[in-house]
Parts: C-alpha cells; sequence; structure tokens
C-alpha cells in the first residue's frame, strides 16, 4: 500500500574535486619538457528538481543519505581529470526547503524549477597551470575541494487554488470527489482522511485544483489530532471554504461555533512561507441539506454567516443539489485572485559588486589565545584547503599568495610579533614574518623552498636574496628576485 510523505530531514553530500597532478614532461633528447599535469575533475553537486509525475517525498523517508560523485585526479601529459556527476533529486512541485532550525531557504513551485542543495568542491590546479615567469617548473599541484553537504527539511506544500475545511466528516471527501474525477476514501467516522487529496474542477473556461485537508478540531495549531501536520497544505490556496457539517448530532456543535473554532485555529497558525492566513478569501457550504433537519438550520443560521461578510452556499454531495452554483462561486473567486496576482516576472540576475575597500579577508584577535590571531575569508581558506603541507614549495607558493593579498601586511599592523599563533581556516600555525614572499624561484630543487629550510644549507646568493625581500614593505612580487 502506498503511503503519503510530507516531511523529511534529508542529508546531502556534493563530490570532492579531484587533486591536480604534478608532472613533467619527458621524451626523448627533452628531458626537462615543462610542466604537463591536468587539473583534477570537479565533484557533482547534488539538485533538486521538481518533477510533476512525483507526489510525495516517500522516496526520501527510506533513502534520506544521498551522495555525489567525486571529481578525479588529473594526469600527466595535460590530461584532465573527469568531472563527477550531478545527482538530481526528484521532488513535488510545491515542496519547501528548509534548514534544521526552520529557515526557508527555496520554494520549489513549477515543473523543471531546480536549487542546488549542495555543491562540487572545485578540482585543484595542476602544475601546468601553476607556472608562472618566476615558478617555471612547480613541483607540486594543488587539492581538491571537499564538496559542500548539510541536512535540510523537505515540506510538500499542496499547490492547490481552493482549500476544503472542516471537522472530522464534515463531507469534504465527498464534495471533491462529486466535483472532480478524485477518488479520495469515503467513510461514516473521523479521520477518515488521513492525506490531502487534489481534485481538478472545470466552471466554464474555468479551471482550478482544489485540495481536500484533513479534518481540524480545536487545537489543531497546538498539535491535536491531525490539523497540525496538514494545515500547510492550505498556505497555497488562493480561496479557503468551511464545509460545515448541518447534520451533525453532537453535543455543542452548530454551524456558527464550528467556523469559530475553524478561525480560530487558522488565526493562531503561522505559516513558514511568512505572511498569515486572514486576508484569503472565505466561502461557506452548508452541507447535508439534503436531511430536512439540516435544510431548516441552514436555512437559519444564513443569515447570521452573511452578516459576518462571508458568502454562504447551501448543498448537498448525496443529491448534487446546489453544486453547479458553488462551482462557478470558487470559479469566479480564483479568477478575482489570479487577476490581482503579480505577473511571474523572468527570472533575473542579481548582482552585488565587491566593495573597492574590501580587502577579501578579515584579521580578528583570537579570544583563546592571547596574542593570536584569526584571519577569516573564502579566498585563504580556499587556498588552505587546497595545499599539500607535505609539499615545502607548495607552502610556499601558499606563503606567497597570503602575502600578495596583504595578509602579512594587516597582521604587522595588528601587531602581530614573529611566532604568535594564527588561525586561517582549519590550519593553526605560528607566524614567521622573516619568510616573505617571491623568492621560489630560487630554490634548490621542485619540491622545495628556500624559507623552509635551515641557515646552514642557505647558499650567499639566495642569503642575499632573503635581505633584500626583508627589506620590501608588505607585499612582495615574485619579479622582484628574478634571475
Amino acid at each position: 500500500m502506498s503511503r503519503f510523505v510530507d516531511r523529511v530531514v534529508i542529508h546531502v553530500a556534493a563530490g570532492e574535486g579531484g587533486n591536480g597532478c604534478a608532472s613533467v614532461h619527458r621524451e626523448k633528447f627533452k628531458p626537462l619538457g615543462g610542466p604537463d599535469g591536468g587539473n583534477g575533475g570537479k565533484g557533482g553537486d547534488v539538485v533538486l528538481v521538481v518533477d510533476s509525475n512525483v507526489h510525495t517525498l516517500l522516496d526520501f523517508h527510506f533513502r534520506p543519505n544521498a551522495s555525489a560523485t567525486n571529481g578525479k585526479q588529473g594526469q600527466g601529459a595535460n590530461r584532465d581529470g573527469a568531472n563527477g556527476e550531478n545527482l538530481e533529486l526528484r521532488v513535488p512541485d510545491g515542496t519547501v526547503v528548509l534548514t534544521e532550525d526552520g529557515k526557508v531557504v527555496a520554494d520549489l513551485v513549477g515543473e523543471g524549477t531546480r536549487m542546488i542543495a549542495a555543491r562540487g568542491g572545485r578540482g585543484g590546479l595542476g602544475n601546468a597551470q601553476l607556472a608562472s615567469r618566476a615558478r617555471k617548473a612547480p613541483g607540486f599541484a594543488l587539492l581538491g575541494e571537499p564538496g559542500e553537504n548539510g541536512d535540510f527539511v523537505l515540506e510538500l506544500k499542496s499547490v492547490a487554488d481552493v482549500g476544503l475545511l472542516g471537522f472530522p466528516s464534515a463531507g469534504k471527501s465527498s464534495l471533491i470527489s462529486v466535483l472532480s474525477e478524485a477518488k479520495p476514501k469515503i467513510a461514516d467516522y473521523p479521520f477518515t482522511t488521513l492525506v490531502p487529496n487534489l481534485g481538478v474542477i472545470t466552471a466554464g473556461a474555468t479551471v482550478f485544483t482544489m485540495a481536500d485537508v484533513p479534518g481540524l478540531i480545536p487545537g489543531a495549531s497546538e498539535g491535536k489530532g491531525l490539523g497540525l501536520d496538514f494545515l500547510r497544505h492550505i498556505e497555497r490556496c488562493a480561496v479557503l471554504v468551511h464545509v460545515v457539517d448541518c447534520a451533525t448530532f453532537e453535543a455543542g456543535r452548530d454551524p456558527l461555533s464550528d467556523i469559530d473554532a475553524l478561525e480560530e485555529e487558522l488565526a493562531k497558525y503561522t505559516p513558514s512561507l511568512g505572511g498569515d492566513l486572514s486576508d484569503r478569501p472565505r466561502l461557506v457550504v452548508l452541507n447535508k441539506i439534503d436531511v430536512p433537519e439540516a435544510r431548516e438550520l441552514a436555512e437559519l443560521v444564513r443569515e447570521d454567516i452573511e452578516a459576518r461578510g462571508l458568502q454562504v452556499l447551501e448543498i448537498s454531495t448525496a443529491t448534487r443539489e446546489g453544486l453547479r452554483e458553488l462551482t462557478f462561486a470558487l470559479g469566479a473567486v480564483v479568477e478575482e485572485y489570479r487577476a490581482t496576482k503579480p505577473k511571474q516576472e523572468s527570472t533575473r540576475i542579481v548582482l552585488r559588486p565587491t566593495a573597492v575597500d574590501d580587502e577579501g579577508f578579515t584579521v580578528h584577535d583570537d579570544p583563546e589565545t592571547e596574542g593570536g590571531f584569526i584571519v577569516k575569508g573564502d579566498r585563504p581558506e580556499r587556498w588552505i584547503r587546497q595545499t599539500d603541507f607535505s609539499n615545502d614549495e607548495a607552502v610556499g607558493y601558499l606563503a606567497d599568495r597570503l602575502a600578495r593579498m596583504g595578509v602579512e601586511e594587516v597582521l604587522v599592523k595588528r601587531g602581530a610579533v614573529p611566532g604568535a599563533q594564527v588561525t586561517i581556516g582549519d590550519l593553526v600555525f605560528d607566524w614567521e614574518p622573516t619568510t616573505p614572499a617571491g623568492i621560489a624561484m630560487t630554490m634548490t630543487g621542485r619540491g622545495t623552498d628556500l624559507r623552509l629550510e635551515s641557515n646552514d644549507r642557505i647558499g650567499a646568493h639566495e642569503r642575499k636574496a632573503l635581505k633584500k625581500a626583508r627589506r620590501l614593505p608588505g607585499v612582495y612580487d615574485e619579479d622582484d628576485f628574478e634571475e
């Protein structure tokens, strides 16, 4: 038996980027043909896609974990690694994506609407891409970045023009069954409807959809009965219809008290998409007038209900009395709502230029370490993830990048002293201002860096370059040390 699931928690993980390749072209009579390491492939994205053929979140209930594939590592001969394959997750129309703390991330409405839930990591550059006039044959490559991952809450909110509200056994399922081709379960006991039912209705030239929401009871907005789980399905409705059972014999029940109780629950409910339900048009349907006592009661309360500004229609789903008038009345309200609804604009790209004084990073005092600093910024933290710290030349390249960005200059201005603890992303190191950027071209071999060598291994030429570098203010340029 199929199940209807309209709320799930999923964990998504994008693919990791492939590592770049450090390779040197070799062939006969060309022992040093130059770097030819290819780039790593990009990790696959995890994408949510609206599919009109999907009507429930059941698949995610049984398989909540979704992972895209990783990018492949680059190879020699300038061969880039293959990109990871994107993973597309099909979701129903009307799915809302939220964070675990309830913040709305996206509202997916419309066939084909897409949202990238987790982006794949970038592939690392190979040494062919890292070659420059100063560093002609890099002995390192950049590592691939890890992909994004996280937990999301998926909630399905039915996309319907008309929402039927009422107490259990008020006749909502019967009404939608006689107005459309929907075949909901109908029985004479409370909470027969356990899932929302959707039907398509035609009123002249107007075609609209109707949702049958499980019966509400007082306290539904606080979790009683089934109402709290399904009130979300009326958030998108253009008009709300109170279906009132005029033939009930329950003590304390009458049409006016039923309407008041339901309106109170609607007022207490706070939609996750924002706004409230108080401004939605209302219609009142007095049902089961085929019963003589019910017809008399409907005629008795009709005037009081209309005095509240509500349109009232009397119907019988058993004899089909009043259904034609109800259909066209609903069609007119839906058409009026569609006419006042803003037209859907084409997709716009919002550009937010970086401020002219934005350095791309910030430096803060480390509250847990005396005299320590924390460097924050997308680029510095990404560079940390891309660096192979087992390779001295790669570490020197990282120092060059940070120095050119101005990180060392800002640390000096903030009073950093040699040996101060500096944190960038997951990396914690002791800062050494005597390690200038830009002298990597004086290295003694691939994969090494003079700035990381002991003093007894540095020759006179290299010492001269180091002294010259220390005299340069702030940011160093590799071209200053070119042979």
